[in-house]
């Protein structure tokens, strides 16, 4: 640990909206930690929740100060990061999801690798937990953290070593990176992280995930929360392209190539065999690569066939969303 005689106030920074099953939680785990208490403060910016979400961080915050509930009347997640920030006080600015859960050594370690290596941007290794521990929940919390299900994502995979990446999840910033390029893309509804980061990047920032750095995650438990999700993020991936030069990296594009592979393969099988052939071929393969991974999990029967099912709806709802939003954005150019 660095000298505690120079450690920096450090904010934490939670978007929320109707999370009273896991705020809480979160919120304790950050003022908790092993971080001296005096250099924390938790902001909870809450999108108007309908739930007790606010009656939580209110209990909370009535007896201990270091608690502010800020409202974000306007309930995007990037709206609520910059009310966030420009709440905040602290020399490093910590992002967290409402349903994620952080280690007691978590932003102790953030910090000091921070310090260490002057990078702009220090983040963990992401441990993904279902909400729901039902069969269909952990199958669905496997895949989130294959590199088959999420490819190039080492924040989910895992890394060996400290790496350069063009993302971490949530994060812990510098405060002086704001004030050289600027808060979060308020017209991104999804992926505004993924937008910063690669603009930081660009800028000549340094990201940096930590093996050693941990948080957990608790994903989606349902397959139409799989599907629901996942179609939104990849529908951004591409209509982010109306608000940001560069929303995304390559690798965000691997879901739309192979939705659009398989609807190109259909549509000619029917005049050329050659096309068929390969195409049985292509899923032929991913059907191969899918079951291996899945039979890795050592997971009971049941939940394997859940796994097996879920890559696909992971992909496929990604890669669809990203097809409505090249179709959507045709229709608004022609109007």
């Amino acid at each position: 640990m660095v000298n505690s005689l120079k450690l920096p106030k450090v904010s934490i920074i939670i978007p929320a909206r109707n999370e009273e099953k896991f705020i809480k939680r979160c919120v304790e785990s950050f003022l908790n930690c092993d971080y001296p208490g005096e250099l924390i403060e938790v902001i909870v910016v809450d999108g108007m929740s309908e739930d007790r979400t606010r009656e939580i961080v209110t209990e909370i915050s009535e007896r201990d100060d270091r608690v502010l509930l800020v409202d974000n009347e306007r309930k995007i997640t990037p709206v609520a990061m910059n009310l966030g920030i420009k709440a905040s006080k602290g020399d490093y600015i910590f992002f967290s999801g409402a349903h994620s859960e952080m280690p007691s050594d978590y932003v102790s370690k953030c910090i000091k690798h921070a310090i260490e290596t002057g990078a702009d941007n220090v983040g963990g290794v992401m441990k993904t937990e279902p909400r729901v521990k039902s069969a269909v929940g952990i199958a669905i919390s496997k895949v989130l953290s294959s590199p088959l299900g999420v490819g190039g994502a080492k924040f989910r995979t895992g890394v060996s070593k400290p790496t350069e990446v063009d993302t971490v999840p949530f994060g812990c910033y510098k405060r002086e990176v704001f004030d050289r390029i600027g808060y979060f893309n308020e017209k991104l509804v999804r992926n505004q992280d993924i937008e910063f980061n690669l603009r930081l990047k660009r800028a000549g920032g340094k990201i940096i995930l930590f093996p050693d750095i941990e948080l957990t995650y608790y994903s989606r438990s349902t397959f139409k929360e799989l599907w629901k999700n996942n179609f939104g993020n990849g529908f951004w991936v591409i209509a982010g392209s109306k608000y940001a030069d560069i929303p995304f990296s390559i690798r965000h594009l691997v879901p739309l190539i192979f939705v659009l592979t398989l609807l190109i393969g259909i549509v000619f099988c029917v005049f050329l065999s050659i096309v068929c052939k390969l195409h049985i071929i292509i899923l032929g393969v991913y059907f191969l690569l899918t079951l291996f991974e899945s039979f890795t999990k050592g997971e009971s029967l049941s939940v394997i066939l859940l796994i097996i099912l879920a890559f696909p709806i992971l992909h496929i709802s990604y890669g669809i969303g990203s097809l409505c939003a090249i179709f959507f954005s045709a229709r608004a150019v022609k109007s």
